[in-house]
């Protein structure tokens, strides 16, 4: 588990136009990410 003020691990993730997004390629930019851990669910 990862605490506040650490550095994240590189990861990838798909973005919504279908491409694929590296933490690492974003290296020297803000990057703010949002989970919705119910998001298209009934709860």
């Amino acid at each position: 588990m990862i605490s506040e003020g650490d550095v994240a691990p590189d990861f990838t993730l798909q973005a919504d136009d279908g491409s694929n997004v590296t933490l690492s390629s974003l290296h020297g930019s803000n990057v703010v990410l949002f989970f919705y851990p119910k998001d298209n669910t009934s709860g």
